[in-house]
């Protein structure tokens, strides 16, 4: 399979191809109990990732968006990961999308002055925890979590990453 990825800033264009790839592996794939209306957040990128100091990419291959990663700067020097999904077929260390994807997330942090990243997932995706922890991530209780981080309901699992800026 001759691949090349592409990783490319997105913005409120996108906003459908984004919302295509999240609902069905949220909703289908994981059986996770969120909504499109749960997550705003997905109908304005630009407000909600842009104007907070974060950003919001996807992976192009041959120009299909199959895979997202965002941060919300949450304040003192803080960022939530968000809405990272590579579509199954895509997934992988072969092709490393999800890899470069949080690549170019973390080189967005340390340029930014964002020293620690934090997340929310949920218990079933085994496979998103390894991929965390292969990265440095330590999973923390929800009480840990800093209190300006954007909770999203169905998140059960925390994890952070200290850049040490």
């Amino acid at each position: 399979m001759n691949f090349i990825t592409q990783i490319n800033t997105l913005n409120n264009s996108h906003c459908k191809e984004i919302i295509d790839i999240i609902l069905p592996i949220q909703q289908i794939e994981f059986n996770v109990p969120v909504t499109l209306e749960g997550q705003p957040d997905l109908l304005d990128i630009e407000t909600n990732y842009h104007q907070t100091g974060g950003n919001f990419w996807g992976a192009f291959h041959n120009g299909e968006l199959v895979g997202t990663i965002a941060i919300i700067a949450i304040g003192n020097n803080a960022g939530a990961l968000r809405k990272m999904f590579v579509r199954k077929e895509y997934r992988g260390k072969e092709l490393g999308i999800a890899q470069l994807l949080l690549d170019t997330l973390i080189a967005y942090c340390k340029q930014n002055e964002i020293n620690a990243i934090y997340l929310g997932t949920v218990d079933m995706l085994k496979a998103a925890h390894r991929f965390y922890e292969k990265n440095g991530f330590t999973q923390l209780d929800k009480a840990e979590l800093p209190k300006s981080f954007p909770l999203m309901g169905a998140d059960n699992i925390f994890y952070e990453l200290y850049l040490g800026n």
